[in-house]
C-alpha cells in the first residue's frame, strides 16, 4: 500500500463523527475501508458514525449499530447498498476471514474491517486504509489515508477540502 496522501487531525470524537458522516453517502458498493489503530484510537467510534449516517441519507430506519467484536460481522441494509462491518481482532489464522464471506462483501457491499491485518493477503488492492492514531490532547486523532487506488485521493479531496 502506498504512503499516506492524506492527513486528518480531529480535536474531539465529534470531529471524527462529522468525517465518517461526510464520507459516508459517498461511498459505493466495492468501496472498502481498512480501519487500523491500537484499542481506543476511534475505529468503532468512526465506523458507528458512518453506518448511522448512511442509513439516514438512505431513507433505512435508524438502528443501534454494536461493535462487531464479537459477532465478528455485522451487516446493515440501507435500500441501497449493504454495509458490512467486521472487526478481525479475535481471528488467528487468514482461513478464518474467508469463512466470514467477506471476499464476496469486497466486491458487492461497502465493507468497514477494523483490524486488516488479519486480512492477509485477501485485503483488495482498492481499499482505503485509514489508520487512527492519538494526538496530542486525550481525545485528538490523527488519521491518515492511504490507498494504492489514484481515485481515493481525488475523492477524499473534493469530500473533505473543507476538514
Amino acid at each position: 500500500m502506498s504512503a499516506p496522501f492524506r492527513h486528518f487531525t480531529f480535536g474531539s470524537p465529534d470531529e471524527t463523527a462529522a468525517f465518517a458522516r461526510a464520507l459516508a453517502p459517498g461511498l459505493r458498493a466495492g468501496d472498502v475501508l481498512l480501519l487500523e489503530g491500537q484499542i481506543g484510537s476511534g475505529k468503532t467510534h468512526f465506523a458507528r458514525a458512518l453506518i448511522q449516517a448512511r442509513l439516514v441519507a438512505d431513507g433505512a430506519p435508524a438502528e443501534d449499530v454494536p461493535s462487531p467484536t464479537f459477532t465478528l460481522v455485522q451487516t446493515y441494509d440501507t435500500g441501497r447498498v449493504e454495509i458490512w462491518h467486521a472487526d478481525l481482532y479475535r481471528l488467528t489464522h487468514v482461513d478464518e476471514v474467508e469463512e466470514l464471506g467477506l471476499a464476496e462483501a469486497f466486491t458487492e457491499a461497502v465493507c468497514l474491517i477494523e483490524w486488516p491485518d488479519r486480512l492477509g493477503d485477501l485485503a483488495p488492492d482498492g481499499a482505503l486504509s485509514l489508520s487512527f492514531a492519538t494526538g496530542a490532547g486525550p481525545d485528538t486523532r490523527v488519521v491518515s489515508a492511504r490507498s494504492n487506488a489514484p481515485a481515493w485521493a481525488e475523492r477524499l479531496g473534493v469530500l473533505f477540502d473543507d476538514i
